[in-house]
């Protein structure tokens, strides 16, 4: 069974989805693609099960082609949110460093210490609520025992919020002079800038998937979307779902064949390479064998369909791509087995250097800036998708010239 899963943000997430869908009884095998964002899984177990536990992981699945799954639409908005989120981040760093550190011009009612701290406050909030997913996705993470980089990303803007916030209320009971000093040390800008960056990091992570995913998508363009049906001797034209094994045919000189079939009257030479990769068009006569989506060249046939809809040969090979794409190369379950520990000991490592800078004698505006340093860098998202990027492109240019691999294993082999 094929499902899509929603909700996947890095390699941590698809690991905890393997593990929870791999558990329940019935099931013998069970491989998750973040950067299909799609599952596999083979077993004797109900769609509906499979679904409630990955629901209770945290995540939401739909079986492939669902109507559930059509309606889902994971970034449509993404780009806005970032253009918004872009600009109040331009005016909140020109507030807190631009006016702050470098005097540049700023309205006269803004020269007061506590608005500009409030300014910074209410810009960041905007900038929190317009990426709010980061802080469900994380706490969600946290509940559900299944920290991923949005758990990190969450953890270092909210820190450098709740500390920002801590400093305005002390601000308010000192005078201008002393609340000027600790104007400097807020973290707002932090906060925001961590949440914007990981943002355009997620665009283009989306715009690298849907360049990866072009080869089988142009495999799967080479589909006909109609075809000529003779019925009682009338050509009607319809759609390729209409076509069943039996019905007879038509093409036409310089048309698409529909489906797989048997050429029962006429002769023509047609175009294969879309499948073979050969140049010189094939000669057809009554008894020969044509497929879809080869290129009907210089006469009139016409065929009886053999094959129809996911049995035809192109539907096999783009199936057999899809399949092998999906598949976890040997190297591939190294990263998962990394990416799966990964984040609990990065919070380890952020405390680590939060209480050794605190040992050390520092401030805890100095040590707190370390340990976001620290969530916010270390970002395991490469781990769970260079690999499967690179299986995605193997797969896809193998089929566009002619060589197709059973699975990520036989690639990586090659």
């Amino acid at each position: 069974m094929d499902f899509i899963v929603k909700g996947m943000s890095c390699a941590s997430c698809q690991a905890h989805v393997e593990k929870a869908v791999s558990s329940i009884d019935g099931v013998s095998s069970c491989t998750v693609s973040l950067l299909t964002n799609s599952m596999k899984v083979e077993g004797n177990v109900s769609s509906n099960v499979i679904i409630e536990a990955v629901s209770k992981a945290g995540y939401s699945a739909y079986v492939q082609g669902s109507k559930e799954e059509i309606k889902v639409d994971d970034s449509k908005n993404l780009k806005m949110k970032l253009m918004v989120s872009i600009l109040l981040l331009f005016l909140l760093m020109y507030i807190s460093m631009g006016h702050t550190m470098f005097h540049l011009p700023v309205p006269s009612f803004m020269n007061n210490v506590l608005i500009l701290a409030i300014l910074q406050m209410l810009l960041t909030i905007c900038i929190m609520i317009l990426n709010q997913k980061f802080f469900i996705n994380g706490i969600k993470g946290i509940l559900n025992h299944s920290m991923n980089m949005d758990t990190l990303v969450s953890l270092g803007s909210f820190s450098s919020f709740i500390y920002s916030l801590y400093l305005v209320f002390k601000m308010c009971t000192l005078d201008t002079m002393d609340a000027m000093s600790i104007l400097h040390g807020l973290y707002f800008e932090s906060a925001s800038m961590i949440l914007v960056l990981i943002s355009v990091g997620k665009l283009l992570e989306e715009r690298s998937k849907g360049k990866t995913t072009n080869a089988i998508q142009s495999l799967m363009n080479l589909k006909p979307k109609t075809a000529i049906k003779k019925i009682n001797n009338e050509e009607v034209i319809v759609d390729i779902d209409q076509i069943q094994i039996g019905d007879i045919f038509i093409c036409k000189p310089g048309s698409q064949i529909p489906v797989d079939g048997i050429v029962t009257g006429g002769n023509s030479a047609v175009d294969e390479s879309s499948l073979t990769g050969e140049s010189l068009p094939v000669d057809k006569e009554t008894g020969s064998k044509v497929y879809a989506a080869t290129l009907n060249q210089t006469g009139y046939i016409e065929c009886q369909a053999t094959r129809v809809g996911k049995d035809t040969t192109l539907s096999q090979i783009i199936q057999m791509v899809q399949d092998a794409s999906a598949s976890k190369a040997p190297i591939a379950k190294v990263a998962d087995k990394v990416s799966s520990v990964f984040v609990p000991i990065v919070i380890g490592l952020a405390l680590l250097t939060l209480f050794g800078w605190l040992f050390a004698g520092r401030s805890f505006g100095f040590s707190l800036e370390r340990a976001i340093c620290v969530l916010v860098i270390s970002c395991p998202c490469s781990l769970g998708l260079a690999t499967p990027v690179a299986i995605m492109v193997g797969n896809g240019m193998g089929a566009k010239n002619g060589i197709l691999f059973k699975n990520s294993t036989a690639l990586e082999q090659t």
